[in-house]
Formats: C-alpha cells, sequence, structure tokens
C-alpha cells in the first residue's frame, strides 16, 4: 500500500519540524500523547504547560468528526483532562459501521478564539495533480467542503505561488489575513510535496494576531517513498483504522514483507471467525474476499491476506504457520475452514511456495484436526500439478481433509465448497501435466512455419458488418480506425497521439535489467506464436560492462548484446520501439524518465512495485507530452497472443500453450492485477476463440495508462470483437467506459466486473493488496461501480463467480449473429524444455558432476552436516564444532570440540624462523599480494615440517594394533632406517620440555575417556629420551596420537571410520588450519612494519663451486 493514514501526533511533528514559511506557527511541539499507561507526573514534567495553561483533549485514532461524535475535551485544567481521560479510555465507541475501543489521546493548548478566525484548508492527490481546498469557514460545522470550498489545481511539476493562493483560494478572506494564510498554505503545499504527502487536511486553522494555529489534522504519507524520506520521517508509526486492532502477528508479517521482495500481507478482521484464506496475489485476495462475502460469510470472514511475488519455501512457511497459529488457538462449533486459493500464477514456482505450506501444515497437524480444520485449494501457474499432488498427499498421510483443485476449476469455486453451497467433486478432472505441452513430438529442429496472421476470428466483408452505431457528437464510432488514438492532457488541455497498436509480430524490445527468465521466457513465446526472430533486440544493464548474453531461439543458442549504458543500446538498435524495464522502485523513475528522451520508444513497461506515487504522476506527465504508452508501475505487462508478450506475462509456456496464447482469438482484455490477467486468460480460452490481446495496468492509484486508454484502443481495433475489463475498488476511472458507452463512443460489448465489493460490508476500512485498491468515497466502491456499468450498458455479473458464464453468453451471441467466426484450430509449434525447469518437475535425470555431504546452501538457511547454521550459533558448538561438522560429519563432544580448538591454538605459530613463516615472510616482502604468501608458506608443509601428524599417528597406530611392545617399535623402526615420525625437536628436550605437549597433556588425561595410543607414544617416548634428551614426543606427534584416541573413544565413530580419517590426511589439516593464522599473522606484520625487498646476505651462504671453474 502507498498512501497510509498516520496520526494527528505524527503530523504535527512533521508539520511543526519541516514546514517553511513567514507566517508564525504558534504552539510548535505543544503536545501530549496518553494512554493507560502513563506517568502523569512524569509527563507533568516533560511538558510543564499542562499544569498553566488551558487545555484540550481527544483520541489520535483516525477518527472522523470528533466533535460531532463529543469526543473532544475543551477548555480543560489538567484535573478536568484527566477526568475526561479516564471517564473515556478504554470505552468502545461505535465511529459509522465501525466499534472501538478509545486507547490512545493527545492533550494541546487550547486557543481561545472567535468563529470567523477559523478556516479550512485540505490538500490531496488526484492523478493530473495536487488539488488544494480552501474555505473562509472552518469548524466542526463546516459541511460539504466539496462543494462549498474553493479549488486550486497544482499541476504534476507545477509550483505554488502566494499571488496566485490569494487569487484564487483567499477571496473571501479578511484582507489582514490574506497575507498571513497565503504564505502559510504555500509553506503547507511545499512541506506537502517534500515530505511526500497524499492527503493533508487542517480543519480548522485558526488565524490570530498572534499567527497561524494548527487545531486538527489528518494526513496520509506515501509509504513507498520510506527510502527517499527517511531522514526527515525517522521510524513512521501506521495506526490501524479505528475499530480494528493492532496485532503482533500483522506487525510480524509486516516485517517479512520489509525484509523480502516478496510481498506478504495480513489483516486480522476477526480471529473468532471460522473463515480463513491464504491467497496469492493481490487481485485474487480480493476475489476471495468478495466471494465469502457474496456467499454470506462476512461476519465469519477472519482474515484478509496475500502472499506473492515468488516467496521462498522458507518465507511462506513463516506466513502459513503464523495464520495456522492464529487459526487453532480457538474453537468453532462448526469447524473451520481454511482456503488455499490463488489465480494462475505468471512466474512464481507453485510447488515451491507450498512445500512451506506443506511443512506448517506437518508441524500445526494435530491442532488443525483437534479444531476440525479441513482445507480447500485452487491453484495453477509454474509446476503448480506438483504443488497440488504434495498438498493432496500431505492430505493423505496427516488425516486432515484436504480438497485440491487446478485451473480446470474456476478461482473461486472452491469457495462455494467451502461454506456448502455447491458440491465438492469426488474426482475432479486433472489437467495434463506441464510437460505434455513441451514435448516435441516431431524431430524437427526447424523454424515452425507460421501458423496464423491475424485473428484467430476469419476476416468479414464489410458487407457482413452489422453498421456502427452513432455518437451523441454524431460521428460514427469506428471513424477512428487509424494508427493513433487521441489523448487529452487533462491539465494543459494538449491533444498527443499515441499508437493503437502498440506491439505486431515485429516489434523489438529492450530490457532493462539482468532479467534472464524473463527473457528467456519471452524468446519461447516469440518462437512458439511463429516470430521470424526474437523480440529482444538487446539488454540494458549498468552494473556489468558491454557483454553478450546467451539465450535459446528454440534449440538453437543465440547471443543478446548487454549495454552498460542506454544511449548505446538505443544508437545501435534503432529498429527498438518497446522498452520493458525490470529496474528496482529505487532506479525505476529515472530510467524510465531517461529512456522518454529517445523518440523512437512508444511503448514502456514498468514492473516494479513501490515506486512513490509523486515520481509516477511525472513519469505519466512526460509520457503523455511525449506521445509515450506506459504499462505499470506494479505490473506483470500485457501480452498480444501471436505477436509479442511482456517479461513474465502469461506465465510459463505450458500455461501459454493451455490458454492458446500462441494465436489471437477475438477477446481483448485489461486489469489491473498480473496475477488476475492469467486468470483471465485462462477463462477466455475456455469460454471463447480465445484473447487478441490483453493489458494489466497495474495495482498503483495511477496506473501509467488506464482501463479507458486501452478500451479506446480495442474499440478501434478491428480484430477485437469484445472487451472484458477487470477494474477494481478504488478511483473512478470505470465512470469514464459508463460514459464511453453512453455517448456511443464504444460500442463493442463489454463485460465488466469490479472486484472488492466485500469493503462496504466490514465495518472498519481495509486496505487490499493494490496501491490503488481503496475508496475514498461511494461513488469509488466497487458496488457503485458495478451498478453503474450495468446501468450504462455494459455486461456486469452478479459476482466474479458468474463471470465466465457472462463471458460464454456474450461470445455466443457474436458467434450467433456472425460478428465472430471461429477459426479451425492449428497445433502449435513445440518448444523444447530448459533443462533446468526439466529437472525441477522431476522428468529427466543426470549424473551429477560431483557430490557433497558436509553442507547444502540452497535453501533458506547455510545447513552444515544436516545441522542449519542459527542451531549452531544457538548450541554455542564454536569452531571445533564446525570443524567436527564439516570434517567429521558428527556432532563431536563438548570435551572433544575443545580439544580441536585448543589443538589450533597451540599450532598457530611456532615464529619467523620455520620454514613456512620464512617462505611467507620473503614473499610479502617482495610485494605478494596475502594469497600469494599463504600459499607458499602452506607449500611447505611436509613430512619434515609440520606434517608429521597423519604419519605420527599412523606409525604409532600400526605398532599398537599388532602388538608390538614399545621396545620392539623402536628397535623395527631402527633396523628398518627409519625416522619415528613425531618423535624429536630441534630446541625442546626432556629437560626443556615444550609447554605446548603439555598443556595438551593434562587436558587430554583429564577428559578423554580412554588414552591408550598416547600412553603407548609416551613409553616409546621414555625409550627414545633415554638414547638422546631431544627425542621426546612433539606436538605434531602428541596431536596425531591424541586425535586416534580422540575418534576411536568419543562414542562418534566406528574403528573403521577413525581408521579412515586418519588415513585420508584429516589430522594434517589441523596442522594446516592453525598454522594459516600464524602465516597470515607474518603477513600482516611485515605490510604493517612496510619491510622492503628481502635479499639474504651472502655471508650467510657457503658458496661451494667445482674445483675446476674456481678460480
Amino acid at each position: 500500500m502507498s498512501a497510509k493514514a498516520i496520526s494527528e501526533q505524527t503530523g504535527k511533528e512533521f508539520l511543526y519540524k519541516h514546514i517553511c514559511t513567514s507566517a508564525a506557527v504558534q504552539n510548535r511541539f505543544r503536545y501530549a500523547s496518553v494512554t493507560a499507561e502513563t506517568d502523569w507526573d512524569r509527563l507533568t514534567q516533560e511538558h510543564p504547560w499542562l499544569l498553566t495553561e488551558r487545555l484540550v483533549i481527544k483520541p489520535d485514532q483516525l477518527i472522523k468528526r470528533r466533535g460531532k461524535l463529543g469526543l473532544v475535551g475543551i477548555n480543560l485544567d489538567l484535573q478536568g483532562v484527566q477526568e475526561w481521560f479516564k471517564a473515556r479510555l478504554m470505552r468502545e465507541t461505535t465511529v459509522g459501521k465501525a466499534k472501538g475501543v478509545l486507547k490512545n489521546f493527545l492533550i494541546e493548548p487550547f486557543v481561545e478564539h472567535p468563529q470567523e478566525e477559523e478556516f479550512y484548508v485540505c490538500i490531496y492527490a488526484t492523478r493530473e495533480g495536487d488539488h488544494v481546498l480552501f474555505h473562509h469557514e472552518g469548524g466542526v460545522e463546516v459541511g460539504d467542503v466539496d462543494t462549498k470550498a474553493e479549488r486550486l489545481l497544482v499541476a504534476v511539476d507545477e509550483k505554488l505561488s502566494e499571488e496566485r493562493v490569494m487569487e484564487k483560494l483567499l477571496t473571501h478572506v479578511p484582507d489582514e489575513k490574506k497575507e498571513v494564510l497565503a504564505s502559510f498554505i504555500v509553506g503547507l503545499f511545499n512541506l506537502y510535496e517534500d515530505l511526500y504527502f497524499t492527503y493533508l487536511e487542517i480543519n480548522p486553522i485558526v488565524v490570530t494576531k498572534d499567527g497561524v494555529y494548527v487545531l486538527d489534522m489528518a494526513a496520509k504519507i506515501d509509504a513507498t517513498a520510506e527510502y527517499i524520506c527517511k531522514a526527515k520521517w525517522g521510524d513512521v508509526e501506521f495506526p490501524p483504522p479505528f475499530g480494528r486492532e493492532a496485532y503482533p502477528e500483522e506487525a510480524y508479517i509486516a516485517d517479512l514483507d520489509a525484509k523480502s521482495g516478496a510481498s506478504l500481507k495480513l489483516t486480522l478482521l476477526n480471529p473468532r471467525g471460522r473463515i480463513w484464506t491464504m491467497v496469492a496475489g493481490g487481485g485474487a485476495s480480493v476475489v476471495y474476499s468478495d466471494t465469502i462475502c457474496d456467499l454470506g460469510g462476512v461476519d465469519e470472514l477472519a482474515n484478509y491476506g496475500e502472499y506473492s511475488g515468488a516467496p521462498s519455501e522458507q518465507q511462506t512457511y513463516d506466513y502459513a504457520k503464523t495464520i495456522l497459529s492464529l487459526m487453532t488457538r480457538e474453537k468453532h462449533i462448526q469447524g473451520k475452514v481454511l482456503i488455499i486459493g490463488g489465480s494462475i500464477a505468471n512466474f512464481t514456482n507453485v510447488a515451491a511456495t507450498f512445500k512451506g505450506i506443506v511443512r506448517a501444515i506437518k508441524d500445526y497437524q494435530g491442532p488443525l484436526k483437534e479444531h476440525e480444520v479441513t482445507i480447500f485449494v485452487r491453484r495453477g501457474g509454474p509446476n503448480y500439478q506438483e504443488g497440488l499432488r504434495v498438498m493432496g498427499e500431505v492430505g493423505k498421510t496427516t488425516g486432515i481433509p484436504i480438497h485440491v483443485f487446478g485451473t480446470e476449476t474456476h478461482m473461486t469455486a472452491i469457495v462455494g465448497m467451502a461454506l456448502g453451497h455447491r458440491p465438492i467433486p469426488n474426482q475432479p478432472p486433472m489437467d495434463a501435466h506441464t510437460a505434455n505441452f513441451l514435448l516435441n513430438a516431431s524431430n524437427s529442429a526447424m523454424t515452425p512455419a507460421t501458423t496464423r496472421t491475424a485473428s484467430f476470428s476469419e476476416p468479414r466483408t464489410s458487407s457482413d458488418v452489422n453498421p456502427a452505431k452513432k455518437s451523441k457528437a454524431g460521428l460514427p464510432a469506428d471513424s477512428l480506425h487509424s494508427i493513433l488514438w487521441p489523448l487529452k492532457n487533462m491539465v494543459t488541455g494538449d491533444w498527443k497521439a499515441k499508437p493503437t497498436t502498440l506491439f505486431r509480430k515485429q516489434t523489438k524490445a529492450i530490457v532493462w535489467g539482468m532479467q534472464t527468465r524473463a527473457v528467456q521466457g519471452m524468446m519461447d513465446f516469440d518462437y512458439v506464436c511463429s516470430r521470424d526472430d526474437p523480440s529482444v533486440a538487446a539488454m540494458v544493464y549498468p552494473f556489468t560492462g558491454d557483454h553478450k548474453q546467451k539465450f535459446y531461439w528454440g534449440h538453437k543458442e543465440i547471443l543478446v548484446p548487454v549495454y552498460k549504458n542506454m544511449a548505446d543500446a538505443m544508437k545501435k538498435h534503432p529498429e527498438v520501439d518497446v522498452l520493458i524495464s525490470f529496474a528496482s522502485l529505487r532506479s525505476a523513475f529515472d530510467s524510465t524518465m531517461e529512456v522518454m528522451q529517445y523518440p523512437q520508444i512508444h511503448t514502456i513497461a514498468i514492473i516494479a512495485e513501490g515506486i512513490p506515487e509523486a515520481q509516477t504522476r511525472k513519469i505519466i506527465k512526460m509520457a503523455d507530452e511525449k506521445g509515450v504508452t506506459i504499462i505499470g508501475p506494479a505490473t506483470v505487462g500485457g501480452i498480444k497472443p501471436g505477436c509479442f508478450k511482456i517479461g513474465n506475462t502469461g506465465g510459463m509456456l505450458d500455461n501459454i500453450l493451455a490458454s492458446k496464447l500462441y494465436r489471437p482469438g477475438s477477446v481483448a482484455y485489461v486489469s489491473r492485477s498480473g496475477g488476475m490477467s492469467n486468470e483471465l486468460n485462462n477463462i477466455i480460452s475456455r469460454t471463447t476463440d480465445g484473447v487478441y490481446e490483453g493489458v494489466a495496468i497495474g495495482g498503483d492509484r495511477y496506473p501509467g495508462s488506464t482501463f479507458m486508454d486501452h478500451v479506446l484502443r480495442y474499440q478501434d481495433t478491428p480484430g477485437v470483437k469484445m472487451i472484458i475489463v477487470l477494474g477494481e475498488i478504488g478511483g473512478t476511472e470505470e465512470y469514464k467506459i459508463c460514459q464511453g458507452i453512453r455517448e456511443g463512443r464504444i460500442t463493442k460489448p463489454v463485460v465488466c466486473w469490479c472486484i472488492g465489493t466485500c469493503a462496504t460490508m466490514f465495518a472498519s476500512e481495509v486496505q487490499f493488496g493494490h496501491a490503488g485498491a481503496c475508496a475514498n468515497q461511494a461513488s469509488e466502491t466497487a458496488v457503485a461501480k458495478n451498478q453503474a456499468l450495468r446501468d450504462a450498458g455494459a455486461y456486469v455479473p452478479k459476482s466474479f463467480d458468474e463471470l465466465g458464464d457472462v463471458v460464454k453468453t456474450v461470445y455466443d451471441e457474436l458467434v450467433a449473429n456472425g460478428t465472430v467466426i471461429p477459426a479451425q484450430e492449428v497445433p502449435p509449434p513445440t518448444v523444447p524444455m530448459d533443462y533446468s525447469w526439466a529437472r525441477e518437475l522431476g522428468l529427466i535425470r543426470k549424473p551429477a558432476s560431483f557430490m557433497t555431504s558436509i553442507c547444502d546452501e540452497r535453501g533458506q538457511e547455510l545447513i552444515y552436516a544436516g545441522m542449519p547454521i542459527t542451531e549452531v550459533f544457538k548450541e554455542e558448538m564454536g569452531l571445533g564444532g564446525v570443524l567436527g561438522l564439516l570434517w567429521f560429519q558428527r556432532r563431536l563432544p563438548r570435551y572433544a570440540c575443545q580439544f580441536i580448538e585448543m589443538c589450533l591454538m597451540v599450532t598457530a605459530d611456532h615464529g619467523p624462523a620455520v620454514s613456512g613463516a620464512h617462505n611467507t615472510i620473503v614473499c610479502a616482502r617482495a610485494g605478494k599480494d596475502l594469497i600469494s604468501c599463504l600459499t607458499s608458506g602452506l607449500l611447505t608443509i611436509g613430512d619434515r615440517f609440520g606434517g608429521a601428524l597423519d604419519a605420527a599417528a599412523k606409525q604409532f597406530s600400526k605398532a599398537f594394533d599388532s602388538g608390538m611392545l614399545p621396545m620392539e617399535f623402536v628397535n623395527k623402526m631402527k633396523k628398518d632406517g627409519k625416522l619415528i615420525m613425531g618423535i624429536g625437536h630441534r630446541v625442546k628436550s626432556i629437560n626443556n620440555p615444550d609447554m605446548r605437549v603439555q598443556i595438551l597433556k593434562d587436558y587430554v588425561k583429564q577428559n578423554f575417556p580412554s588414552t591408550q595410543l598416547l600412553d603407548y607414544a609416551l613409553d616409546v617416548e621414555k625409550i627414545t629420551t633415554s638414547k638422546k634428551p631431544n627425542l621426546i614426543l612433539n606436538v605434531d606427534g602428541f596431536i596425531g596420537v591424541a586425535f586416534v584416541d580422540l575418534l576411536r573413544t568419543c562414542g562418534g565413530f566406528t574403528r573403521d571410520e577413525a581408521d579412515e580419517f586418519v588415513e585420508i590426511g584429516a589430522l594434517n589439516g589441523i596442522f594446516v588450519l592453525g598454522r594459516s593464522m600464524g602465516f597470515i599473522g607474518h603477513y600482516l606484520d611485515q605490510k604493517r612494519l612496510k619491510q622492503g625487498l628481502y635479499r639474504h646476505p651472502w655471508d650467510d651462504i657457503s658458496y661451494v663451486l667445482p674445483e675446476h671453474m674456481s678460480m
């Protein structure tokens, strides 16, 4: 949602902090917020004016007309305020249809003034600009300001001047107050723009000889502008509408949403209700709520919400478990139903999201059965068959009744089933598997021949066509069957021409953003539509240099150029006239404004959701000036079967083929919702000869193009025989369609339905998934718009449930009267399936290039040997524990983890003189990088330096296991002429022991369950040191034999497993890992000391040359 209401306190804080005006704004920051938890003594210390001034107190909970409701305490002292507060605190109050509890109050100084000093001012946003309303009589009795107030429209990008305010708004204001008010209103308007307000009302504003007093204020800000305004806004808390509590679960989902690129929404309506929903898609979520309310479930509807935008399995799990937790807190006498619904997804992998839901159902299977929950599922989209299969399986394994349906079932049919209004089929027919659409029956890899040229409907001769209706203006409705259609700029009155035909079979596009999956989808669509060449000419991605990106054209691999900047792409591809922008919400505005500087671009699709409305309006203004059609923002795009598709529109190839989008039909549609546009594709393909063109204009309040823009295009396109409009609550655009029908400008049959009819049944305001889906007045409700369309002559069903039936009826009439003659169906060409998707569907198998069993990074969180990283930290396993997981695939006992860490500490370094450290230092002084220096040191590790751990472990183990006595072992090694690895030290001896060994020995003896091999090695040491005192068990030898004892006796390994780890060299890894710390230390030390290139001194080298060559 973009426009969000803020509390009066927040609004005044913004005003007092940031308004810039010559008018003296009084009582700045003189307000105090009070709740049940308020400490009044502390409050009076923070706000001493409370003790000395007369006061006003009122609830601050988004309640309109508080004065008329008797919810304002006026001219009270502090004691009077406290008494007034206590009498109303936590009292249930009815405001309109909403019942709520009063809990947050605002105290301000009382401003004594006569009625004539009260004024009214309001600023609100519309598509064409910002309206400033002013009335010279403000206050409680202001009445209908829409009809009474003076009004001034400030167009997008225009500035407001004091002279204009005085001329247009202040005509009835006393002269002595005009200058002050004009300065204040201009300052207020600048504040409104700078802080991205969408609505700002002050009633009354009081102007006295002392200055301006802002008494009551209501405001909304564009929440999507947070990334721009964060420094000025700070942390804004958005209170819920009056009558609805703010639940912690809502805040939890809002936090998930903020951290995700997907969309996750939850609003609790009635936590005791029996009907719960978990719906995919902003538009679909509204349709399901509508249908539940239409079927009498409004009082039992527990929640509104949606998940969309391809959330991950973990995000879907978190969302689902929140819903399941809420619905299993209180039992219902009739049991409960959960509706897991959705339209046909465009790009979300249904199976992946369903895995998260299935996990949640398994976790809550006990409470779900206890609360007698029945689940109904309907979904379509990429890999939906696997998702439905998994969902059906979990029903069988848990015993929870789960009824599963796919695209063969109308989207909202499951609501009727859930509420007992229609029977539940025993075995619903299932569509063929995704893969069945895509496997090539022939062996030909050639580009398929063209299957169709124009509309799926056979062309008619002019004599067979019914004469066009005349409009009231006397012009034939089809007189504008031309290349261009007119658009009037509402502010300037200028008319600019935009193309009637946005896409043709030869249309070429540039894609902004590295969206390889979407581009491949477009190319597969092009191929199946029998285009001669791909529709994507190039890509622009500013974060890399110019290069080529590989894609498939049928079976063949092709290269598409990728440019760093837009200018190069435009210059090298003059044939391009469409841009598809996948830019982020932060960069979409700048990149779109840049693109419109190139006259070759006629159409721009903006996919990003969450672009601030003020920026969108600037885009619209420039687009109108340049004659560019904008589709979006917040859209999936549009599709013209047989010609062109935008990005992910229409979903994957299985849906393209199932909905017959590879060839044109006779029906054109326009929708706000991307997901619902795919649902329309499905409905139209099942009830008519198919889609001619479809556009999703986007869910924002100000889409770049409007319903009427596209309806007029369709009216002027001969191939379109009927038009479908899926409108929604919010805005008044649908009334223009009514006007067009009445005036005869629209003569083709229009089937129309506005979603959001449930909104009028809710007691409190609900913001639906789309930013624009909110009615600010009665005429913007879906119910009012549906009735107006019906009255105007459009075909309007009784509910979305009946939309398909109405579409079929109208289409059948067109066939009956000869307007449409269905053509013979031509089988579509086939496209090879991508390997990655075929693997996802489980259709193919391939030997892996290599295997791993220690780590998995593919899921929501990193997993070490089966243990999530969060658990690793929660259990405080430390470095030794992590090493145990990654090296030994075991969760080792704590003493073993501690021993590993001790080994790493004692082997970390042994001075600069040893060969490894020496090499590292020489390399560092030669100016090499860290990795090169570290590698130089590590390469010296072997049997002579540091690599004796494995060898010592092997020699001592073999001798001990064969039953040799220590003396026999020493004698044998001497006889064989071999050194005993792990015995001997250049510096340390029996008289000068190595403290590292002593520390480890004390720990091992104290903590290990058995030390048989260590005891054997110590017996060998007694023998060797008796011959020479420096033949001690050194640190390498000690760690080697102690580790064998650890592996054999800790209980985590079999004897064979323990011996295998020694054999494959695991123990040397301890020395390598530990000593790497020291080598890095030496590297950093040399760099810090700024040591120059090392050259070994001559006097430390003995030059021994052959005598016959010496002088």
